[in-house]
């Protein structure tokens, strides 16, 4: 199962580098990408994506009725909710293991309309890892990519 690939790495951090979507003044572009495996079972996984300094963001695959689901828990520095979060999509069947496909679901459409049109996607073979975005309609594209193969040293935790 496609959760299963990430036990071995649970409490490692990895270094992301941005692979499509890059421009300056868009938040990522020339900070330190780290994700980290912050915890598995085998119905939830919590991915903290750190950007530079800010540790807002939490990427969270979960599991039910034989597909995956992905959210982004989004925080403010002093760790209340954010405005916009747990916006996301759910696999409209059970992928595979390397891949997972997430169109925006309906709470995501209800809570920011632009995001409707959005698919996400992340791939996963035991050695890269990928978090994508393709907003459907427009020219809106963003991928990062970690090279699971290299754990880096961090104390980062999620807020």
């Amino acid at each position: 199962m496609f959760l299963e690939q990430f036990k071995p790495f649970v409490g490692q951090y990895f270094e992301g580098e941005i692979i499509q979507g890059a421009k300056d003044g868009d938040g990522f572009t020339g900070k330190r990408l780290l994700m980290q495996v912050k915890s598995y079972n085998d119905r939830e996984v919590k991915i903290p994506f750190y950007v530079g300094d800010d540790k807002s963001r939490t990427w969270i695959l979960t599991y039910s009725n034989n597909v995956i689901g992905l959210k982004h828990d989004h925080r403010h520095q002093d760790g209340s909710a954010d405005e916009f979060t747990f916006y996301g999509g759910t696999a409209t069947n059970e992928g595979s293991n390397s891949i997972q496909v997430f169109p925006a679901d309906n709470e995501t459409c209800q809570m920011i309309d632009y995001a409707c049109q959005n698919v996400w996607w992340i791939t996963m073979d035991g050695t890269t890892y990928t978090y994508n975005l393709r907003r459907i309609g427009s020219d809106r594209v963003f991928s990062v990519k970690f090279d699971l193969s290299k754990p880096v040293h961090s104390d980062f935790q999620p807020w």
